[in-house]
């Protein structure tokens, strides 16, 4: 799986002017099943990310993680997170997994996150979503579980 988180001080999303998920301080995620995930990656995924220090301490230094913070996360499915953009001017997304898979292991993975005592809230899988957020430091970090 892919994700591509932003530490915010509050993010939104909506669906035709009606708001989905709201936050406050804490994470962005957008999210991407890859082709041959499974539970696991999304296992993985979470967990990296709820520990993952990137929040100020008393001091100013990236030494707190969510949960240190009690930090929320806004879950949006990103699909264009599998582009392939080695040929030509139009990226593929053939790497993606298929929709049932990638709607299951977004829901999974965000479910998984709220187990650890996040709060989360959530975008609609395959909707025309408008995101919006106060990108905080900023700090935008990339992850893939198979790299």
């Amino acid at each position: 799986m892919r994700a591509l988180i932003q530490r915010v001080s509050q993010a939104k999303v909506t669906v035709t002017g009606d708001v989905l998920g709201e936050i406050g301080p804490g994470l962005m995620i957008l999210v991407c099943a890859m082709a041959g995930d499974s539970t696991t990656e999304a296992d993985k995924l979470a967990a990296k990310i709820a520990k993952m220090r990137i929040f100020k301490d008393d001091e100013g230094r990236m030494n707190r993680s969510i949960l240190d913070t009690d930090g929320s996360a806004l879950v949006i499915s990103q699909f264009t997170l599998a582009a392939d953009t080695s040929r030509g001017n139009r990226p593929g997304f053939s790497t993606a997994a298929p929709p049932e898979t990638g709607k299951r292991l977004y829901e999974h993975f965000a479910e998984t996150l709220r187990q650890t005592g996040i709060t989360v809230a959530t975008g609609r899988f395959a909707a025309d979503m408008a995101v919006s957020l106060v990108n905080d430091g900023p700090v935008t970090i990339w992850l893939d579980t198979e790299a």
